[in-house]
């Protein structure tokens, strides 16, 4: 079997070892011998893909970022000319533009080898909700392949395309990653239009992504986060955020896990040991482990299903809901015909309940590097979801449908298998627009792991980025009229700035008492000569904060690098050598207090 990451086709295509239409006909071969999965809704005929190849034949492997790479897209997202059915036939209709973000990936050589099977009108996790048929898990046709991005996940996993676009409103694009053996994005919401996507609940819906590895998702997310000024809900994805400030992370961090009371697994005692071993995996890398109440995401999960938001699921389904409700599944018909009973008073009384929710989890979360779940507490056959779908797929959630109503970023990441030989995984959470660091975080869980991808026993290859050590704050070394009780201390505290510790440079800087004032100030100069060690404090400056902190900082002071005495060389205050001609020279007293002080 071929190299399916996305790395490996692009050498393949640069070397060439392969064309686009040598990949594609195999691809086509090889996705009929897996009819039986239920994977797809339209698969594109070589006719259909002929446009695309054609295209192809007349550009470079170099010319376009994704040259030739296949990918699949769920069927609530359009495609130009292909029906979009969000698996409801009754419901079709054929666009003639694309969805903003899958124009995006065939404008940089992206192939799309069709439409993929979804729980109707994405409303599920289990990938059984379909009249196209249940989407069989890509190790075990028994077993569910997790929903409601279920083909886009299987085809994924199966080496059918190099990656994939789901949706993820209450955890459907990482439910199936999990239980399929992949890396799935639940990105920022906004950060990726939305336009051209069936809405399930418009103000929470995101695209999402599966991969291989992270290094594919990073290079997915590259094309795709592009700002849509026609999508109402669409952010910009901020310069912290983009594919620049992935890598493979390095060096220690804090992660929080729910208290062990809080933690479900329904039973499971083997996804129990499971996540326990992926606790202290990521502790052997670096990681201090914070145990958290998760009693606020937990309550925020709730208002999901059993709050008013379904009632926007009815807005989405509304012209068919209302005219022809034999056209929907009844476990569909019954989730979403809830929200005739809902009013603008449960409404606000939900928002209202979210918002104390949010403002504690926060809370909880600015501690932390990133929060860990299991992506979901355990794995159902199909048999089991068909004798009792809502109530399981309710299970399938509990880790899972607090994330977009609490406006955070998810990447889960596989963490082994069950006994059964199924595929189990962990989620990675952090605040909106830390997609980047959470897929840097993931990078390095993936590599150290090293678990075959997906369901194709390829190993895994080393990453192709750089070494990374990400900050949501800035260290800074303050020697003057910020120090703790200063003056210009305030300028730190108001920004959030906290202190870390009092320490004192190398011994290479001379002090001087700069004119003018108040507030009175000392500038350092380097002298590696005649320098001595100056006592300073070191603070922590949240990383958005940093740039309208040095905008404030009037010369002849500026931000430069001071050496420590300890050797490292972190960000804090130097002076303009020009200062020092009408400045008294105050080395000797060894610090700015201690001259005050005299």
């Amino acid at each position: 079997m071929m190299d399916m990451t996305i790395t490996g086709l692009l050498h393949a295509y640069h070397s060439g070892q392969a064309t686009p239409d040598y990949v594609i006909d195999s691809l086509l071969s090889r996705a009929a011998q897996f009819d039986d999965h239920n994977i797809w809704i339209q698969r594109l005929t070589r006719a259909q893909l002929e446009p695309y190849l054609a295209r192809l034949r007349q550009c470079a492997p170099e010319s376009l970022p994704l040259y030739g790479i296949p990918f699949a897209i769920k069927d609530n997202i359009d495609l130009a000319g292909i029906p979009t059915t969000a698996a409801c036939t009754a419901f079709a209709y054929t666009p003639t533009e694309s969805a903003f973000a899958v124009q995006q990936l065939i404008d940089a050589g992206a192939i799309p080898l069709g439409k993929t099977n979804l729980d109707q009108f994405a409303t599920g996790l289990v990938g059984t909700r379909s009249p196209y048929g249940a989407c069989h898990n890509a190790f075990d046709q028994g077993f569910i392949s997790g929903g409601s991005s279920s083909g886009s996940a299987v085809a994924t996993a199966l080496g059918l395309v190099a990656f994939a676009l789901g949706t993820d409103t209450a955890g459907s694009g990482r439910v199936p990653a999990a239980f399929n053996n992949l890396i799935g994005v639940k990105p920022s919401r906004g950060i990726i239009s939305t336009r051209g996507v069936v809405p399930a609940c418009r103000s929470l819906d995101c695209v999402s992504v599966f991969a291989l590895t992270t290094d594919d998702a990073n290079t997915v997310l590259q094309h795709i986060t592009k700002f849509d000024p026609q999508d109402s809900y669409a952010r910009p994805n901020p310069f912290a955020n983009n594919h620049r400030h992935y890598g493979l992370h390095t060096g220690e961090f804090t992660f929080g896990v729910p208290v062990a009371t809080q933690l479900e697994f329904f039973g499971d005692s083997n996804a129990q040991k499971l996540f326990a071993k992926s606790i202290s995996h990521l502790e052997s890398l670096g990681g201090c482990k914070c145990e958290i109440d998760f009693t606020p995401f937990l309550q925020a999960a709730r208002l999901l299903y059993e709050g008013p938001w379904v009632a926007e699921r009815f807005v989405a389904t509304e012209s068919i809901i209302t005219s022809q409700p034999d056209a929907l599944l009844p476990v569909i018909n019954a989730i979403i015909g809830s929200a005739r009973d809902l009013s603008a008073i449960d409404a606000f009384k939900a928002i209202y309940r979210l918002q104390d929710c949010k403002r504690h989890a926060d809370t909880l979360m600015n501690t932390l590097d990133f929060l860990v779940t299991p992506t979901a507490a355990t794995i159902y056959t199909i048999v089991q979801i068909n004798a009792d779908p809502i109530r399981l797929n309710s299970q399938l959630g509990y880790y899972t449908n607090y994330m977009n109503l609490l406006d955070y970023a998810a990447v889960a990441v596989p963490a082994g298998y069950l006994e059964n030989g199924l595929p189990w995984g962990i989620t990675l959470v952090g605040p909106a627009m830390s997609d980047r660091r959470l897929l840097s975080f993931a990078n390095r869980w993936q590599q150290t792991l090293q678990l075959p991808l997906g369901a194709t026993q390829q190993v895994l290859p080393a990453s192709q980025t750089h070494r990374i050590t990400t900050h949501a704050t800035i260290p800074v070394v303050v020697a003057g009229a910020h120090l703790n009780g200063l003056p210009l201390n305030w300028q730190l505290r108001e920004r959030g700035a906290s202190f870390v510790m009092t320490t004192t440079t190398s011994k290479a800087y001379q002090m001087y008492a700069l004119a003018g004032g108040p507030p009175y100030r000392p500038g350092l100069i380097r002298d590696t000569q005649q320098g001595a060690a100056i006592d300073v404090e070191v603070w922590e400056i949240p990383a958005a904060e940093f740039g309208g902190f040095v905008a404030a900082i009037p010369a002849p002071l500026g931000i430069g690098k001071i050496e420590l005495a300890d050797g490292r060389w972190l960000t804090g205050f130097i002076c303009e050598g020009y200062a020092i001609a009408d400045a008294k020279e105050i080395t000797e007293f060894g610090g700015w207090r201690k001259y005050i002080k005299s």
